[in-house]
């Protein structure tokens, strides 16, 4: 799918190199130029989706930052190691009260926050995010309300409030379910053989987690094999 229309707005896209940004920033790929990703080192568990990040840009030949931001002792979750366990599957990631153990406090706020700042200081005034509706009700800053609202501060805090470009954040995907999202990106041509979406840490998925079982269940839906997995095994590490 190319966009055909002038390729003269650049864009910042959020990336992790998960499922979801993947396909964000393919979507934008045939949308935007100049294309930057930026990739947040907070101290998660899965580290390694920072490597596999940055190597998937550079196959795609997209400007790539990755920003340190170590989170952990400043804010609680399972992903910064704060002692609480990580549910198994997604169903029982939901029986828990209040946002699973896996949220990060206002992370997508904070990210957003600073693909401001870095978009305006380079010129890029749209911005692009892999929130999805499989993730909405367990993740406040993933939502379309979320989406509209911090547009709206981005806009009031930076120098758009005082006449200049005005920020755009693109969510795509924000209606979409896991497995729409992969059926897009395969479309989009997307690589999604060192995308990581699993939560403990390891290049082999723990087949686990809530988000090991999200992606397990959107790939035999769509009767496709996982790239990732397809990738482990031939690599001798699956």
């Amino acid at each position: 799918m190319q966009y055909n229309g002038p390729m003269n707005k650049g864009a910042v896209v959020l990336f992790s190199g998960g499922i979801d940004s993947t396909t964000a920033l393919y979507w934008a790929r045939g949308r935007f130029a100049p294309l930057w990703t930026l990739i947040f080192d907070y101290g998660q568990l899965h580290h390694i989706e920072v490597e596999m990040a940055k190597r998937s840009a550079y196959n795609l030949g997209v400007g790539c930052e990755v920003v340190r931001l170590p989170l952990q002792g400043l804010v609680s979750s399972a992903l910064l190691a704060d002692g609480r366990p990580i549910a198994a599957s997604l169903a029982e990631s939901r029986r828990e009260p209040g946002p699973p153990s896996t949220y990060v406090p206002f992370r997508n706020g904070i990210f957003l926050a600073l693909a401001a700042a870095f978009g305006e200081s380079h010129g890029c005034f749209r911005l692009v995010a892999g929130f999805n509706s499989i993730d909405a009700p367990d993740y406040p800053d993933t939502t379309e309300a979320f989406v509209r609202k911090m547009q709206a501060a981005i806009n009031q805090g930076t120098s758009a409030a005082k006449g200049r470009q005005r920020f755009k954040i693109h969510a795509p995907l924000v209606q979409l379910s896991k497995q729409e999202i992969i059926a897009l990106g395969c479309k989009l041509g997307a690589d999604y053989s060192h995308s990581i979406s699993c939560y403990r840490g390891s290049e082999v998925p723990c087949g686990r987690c809530p988000s090991c079982d999200v992606r397990a269940q959107a790939f035999a839906k769509l009767g496709k094999a996982d790239p990732l997995l397809a990738r482990l095994q031939k690599e001798g590490k699956a």
